[in-house]
């Protein structure tokens, strides 16, 4: 089991490093009868769960004509083009549930210099 962990952690390293409150822009395969394209999905990152693990998952919100939407990534998952960070933000907690009750500025998370 921890040799066939090790080797998809080794495929997770392709991504780049990057926490709560990071904005970043996924890049999701996705098909349609027989066709395939990529749709980007930009947003906060509001959670990473379990780590280091193969079954490792990160959640992205992003708000959409004043309606949010969250979505769940596996950090291994092969629809998974690639991940771009837009901009790292400046949080202190590891969870940003409180970001669903906000809306506006009240929901802006400062950039990391």
């Amino acid at each position: 089991m921890k040799a066939v962990e090790a080797e998809l952690n080794k495929e997770a390293k392709s991504h780049p490093d990057f926490k709560a409150g990071d904005t970043v822009n996924v890049h999701v395969k996705i098909k349609e009868g027989n066709k395939e394209r990529i749709q980007q999905f930009q947003g906060t990152v509001i959670q990473r769960r379990h780590p280091n693990t193969a079954g490792e998952t990160f959640t992205v919100r992003k708000v959409s004509n004043g309606i949010g939407i969250e979505r769940i990534f596996p950090i291994l998952s092969p629809s998974i083009e690639k991940i771009e960070i837009v901009r790292k933000g400046k949080v202190r907690r590891a969870r940003l549930y409180y970001l669903k009750g906000r809306q506006g500025k009240a929901a802006r998370i400062k950039e990391k210099l």
